[in-house]
């Protein structure tokens, strides 16, 4: 199992390392002894499973206040998705810049994402799952949102959403809380690849 850095501090995209045989093959998915030695959340006493029928199905930017900020461990269970997570912690290194992987299904890719990051997701294909663990319960009291194409982040999203919750596409522009906004220029994993030139790039500084 590889953990590979992005652009945001402590969120990894992590690889497995997939045993083959004559038979197909066998993948270990997660391991709470190896993220607890990686200093990550190793217990998801809830998990989610999203299916999204349409290939430009965008869901996000969500994330969870305190008391109950969670990290989350994603991957998509079929089909392929452009992940996004955006850093929101003020003290953070990276905070206010964005990361993404394509998870796809036969690679059984995920992406780690810590405690104050805000995720969202777009389709890449029709008929995608996207299967979720996170490290608390959810509270709908303390349930957040940034939205998709707020020019503050400029999240280069590979294709449009045509298919998008009222809530996820009117959340208001986010405010920091510090009047400092740090460079917000984007990376990706190393084995990440967008599918498409992108339109929707064009606010960033």
């Amino acid at each position: 199992m590889k953990f590979l850095e992005t652009a945001v501090a402590g969120a990894f995209v992590v690889e497995p390392s997939p045993n083959v045989d004559e038979r197909g093959s066998f993948v270990r998915t997660f391991c709470a002894k190896t993220f607890s030695e990686k200093g990550l959340a190793n217990v998801f006493p809830q998990c989610s499973l999203s299916s999204n029928t349409r290939r430009g199905t965008l869901r996000g930017m969500h994330f969870q206040v305190a008391p109950l900020e969670e990290a989350k461990l994603v991957r998509a269970t079929k089909g392929r998705i452009f992940d996004v997570a955006v850093d929101l912690r003020p003290g953070s290194e990276s905070y206010l810049k964005w990361c993404y992987v394509e998870l796809d299904a036969r690679k059984a890719n995920a992406i780690y994402i810590p405690p104050g990051c805000a995720h969202g997701f777009i389709t890449l294909e029709d008929d995608c799952e996207v299967f979720y663990q996170i490290s608390v319960e959810h509270d709908p009291s303390l349930a957040r949102g940034v939205r998709w194409d707020d020019p503050l982040f400029a999240i280069d999203w590979p294709i449009r959403p045509n298919v998008i919750s009222a809530r996820d596409a009117t959340y208001p522009d986010f405010e920091p809380p510090v009047k400092h906004r740090k460079n917000r220029t984007s990376a990706c994993a190393s084995n990440s690849s967008k599918e498409e030139p992108s339109t929707l790039g064009a606010h960033v500084t």
